[in-house]
């Protein structure tokens, strides 16, 4: 179900987390990947649920069944992309190779002048938009994040980050308040980014066609551009081996205008545009797909369809 997410407990202890950063920052990436497999030990021992959501992706996105290894192998790299988000957050850059592909959509975007609503999903890094070759200086960047839901995430986000941390917009406030703060920055030139393969239980979804089956996305991020008239991005950082990175920007839309009389087609339309783009870049990295929970569910199976969350859309 789209809730189902919020019902997984994170993944690790507090003090789990506290360790992998010490690790990292102190004895170095190469050590510290080391400490990766007794995480991914965890998850195929431990975390049944989880394993049943990978093997029903792997098989989604691969066309056949996976082997034991290749869930494993999700769980390694699922648990290697989090483990560098500490050097991402921290701004060692140095350590990594990032290709940058479609920097251009992005800063054409920017120049438009009215801000831009960067939009990612839980694909790869969306951390890696931190590279220095992809940021201009006088950027801000407000990141809509969840930071009740995973509290040792955020913990270290505001350890590694306090900037971004201070800047962050929580999405669990009342709709009309989160589209006012995302309004405010977007009308400041800023950066907002947000994931959109993600919904609370009370948001609007649209059921679309992902990896072959029907499943449920908000359109919160959709409404929202429609209404501030902004333009939206998406972005997936998508790790390939070692320390590489490949970074695409997307332009979705510069402008998009919904017409009242086919809002839910054109909810629809736009969403469905977004998951193809999704499902693409999964293809070419298909162990980058971190939603570890029921994604495609019978909510979501038969024909297409519009689940209304009234006003409290703008949630996301």
């Amino acid at each position: 179900m789209t809730d189902a997410w919020l019902e997984r407990p994170e993944g690790g202890s507090g003090f789990a987390m506290r360790l992998l950063v010490a690790v990292a920052l102190g004895l170095g990436r190469s050590v510290a990947r080391v400490v990766l497999i007794p995480i991914t030990a965890y998850f195929m021992i431990r975390r049944e649920p989880e394993r049943r959501a990978s093997r029903e992706y792997l098989t989604r996105v691969l066309g056949r069944a996976p082997t034991w290894s290749e869930i494993a192998r999700h769980f390694h790299t699922f648990a290697g992309v989090t483990l560098d988000r500490v050097y991402f957050l921290g701004g060692k850059m140095s350590r990594f190779d990032v290709r940058v592909i479609g920097i251009e959509e992005l800063h054409h975007a920017m120049d438009l002048g009215r801000g831009v609503l960067l939009i990612g999903a839980h694909v790869g890094s969306f951390d890696a938009l931190r590279a220095d070759s992809t940021l201009r200086p006088d950027v801000t960047v407000r990141v809509v994040l969840d930071a009740e839901h995973s509290p040792a995430l955020s913990a270290i986000l505001k350890q590694l980050n306090p900037a971004i941390a201070a800047g962050i917009i929580n999405p669990r406030k009342d709709g009309t308040t989160v589209a006012l703060e995302i309004g405010t920055a977007l009308n400041q030139g800023a950066l907002v980014t947000m994931l959109g393969d993600r919904g609370r239980p009370e948001n609007s979804t649209a059921s679309v066609r992902f990896l072959g089956q029907a499943a449920e996305f908000p359109t919160a991020p959709w409404q929202i551009a429609a209404a501030l008239h902004v333009p939206i991005v998406l972005c997936a950082g998508l790790y390939r081996g070692g320390n590489r990175y490949d970074l695409h920007f997307e332009t979705l839309t510069e402008g998009l205008q919904i017409d009242r009389r086919q809002r839910q087609q054109q909810l629809r339309d736009v969403v469905q545009d977004f998951a193809n783009r999704l499902a693409a870049l999964l293809r070419i990295a298909p162990y980058n797909w971190f939603n570890f929970y029921d994604f495609w569910n019978d909510r979501a199976t038969g024909s297409d369809r519009l689940h209304a969350g009234g006003d409290t859309a703008a949630r996301g």
